[in-house]
Order: C-alpha cells, then structure tokens, then sequence
C-alpha cells in the first residue's frame, strides 16, 4: 500500500505540528518527517509526503528520500495538491491519501483510492507509536458497519440491500491496513 501525505496540510491540522512550523517551516516539515519514518517502522507501507513549492519553489520537481519517506517538493506554479492527484491517477497499486482537502480527496476516491483526515491519520500514527494493536479499529469498524445497517431505511427485508456500499467497504478494508 502506497500512503500519500499532503504535507503542509498534515502540519496546519496538527495541533503539535503547527507551533512548530511557526518557529520555522523548516523545523515543521522535519518533525513531520521523523514521525513518518517512526510510524513506518511500525507499518512499513511506504509512504510518500508531498509538500508545495508552487510559490517560492525550484523550477523543477524535487525528490528527496529520508528515513524511508520519499519526500517530494512540487515545482514552481505547480500546488501539492496537483502532484498528488497526478501520483493517485498513475498508481499501480493501492494508495490512501492522508489529507483534509475536499478537491485532492474527491480526485483520489475517483482515482480507485482511499483517503483519510490529517486528524485521523495522526491519531493512528499515535497509537502505532505507544504500541497499541490495532483492534480497537476492527471494533470501531464492525460498529460502524451496524450503525449504517440500523440506520438503513429498508423494506425489513434481509439480504444485500442491507450491506454498506461497496465503494465503502473497499475503503474501509484499506484503511485498516493502516
């Protein structure tokens, strides 16, 4: 699996991201990365951030790799947000997209991909680091799963119409991966 972080997005829905990228962009961008590379540790998906340089940029694309993470700065006149639509449209493999933007989460669900908040995203990225096994997912998901079914106008009848989606089940499947 193929998890794509919207960078800057991540850190401004950060509540411990975004003091730090007041200090310095710089300083918020390494923290994040580091705590990319712990969570990969613990999940080895591999995990590609993606952070503008649209407005003060370098000319071309810019990749760099550290602690595992592919890090990818766009080019001027080109958002993150295009560069991660573009890598979600190309991709050869499941991808989730970890971001709070509606037009980059629409682009990526109607690319076949998954996506998750920042909020939530992080929060997982929490659990993995204190250790804790992810059954408390699998709880929150079955729970889910029932609600939607009680929540489900019917003809009392049982049977598929009682299933959620199947878009929504091929998300929810990936996002346990997480």
């Amino acid at each position: 699996m193929h998890v794509i972080v919207d960078g800057y997005n991540f850190i401004r829905q950060s509540e411990s991201l975004r003091p730090l990228e007041r200090v310095s962009l710089e300083r918020g961008r390494q923290e994040l990365i580091r705590r990319l590379s712990s969570y990969r540790k613990s999940r080895p998906h591999r995990i590609t951030v993606v952070f503008d340089g649209w407005l003060s940029g370098p000319p071309a694309e810019e990749r760099d790799r550290e602690g595992g993470i592919e890090i990818i700065y766009s080019r001027r006149g080109e958002k993150a947000d295009d560069v991660i639509k573009r890598i979600a449209r190309h991709a050869g493999e499941e991808i989730v997209a970890v971001t709070s933007d509606r037009g980059i989460r629409d682009a990526v669900i109607r690319s076949g991909g998954a996506t998750i908040s920042s909020r939530d995203f992080e929060e997982r990225m929490i659990r993995a680091a204190m250790a804790f096994p992810p059954e408390p997912d699998r709880r929150e998901a079955i729970r889910s799963e029932e609600s939607y079914e009680r929540e489900a106008p019917g003809t009392g009848k049982k049977g598929p119409s009682r299933r959620m989606p199947k878009k929504k089940r091929i998300e929810r499947t990936r996002l346990k991966k997480l």
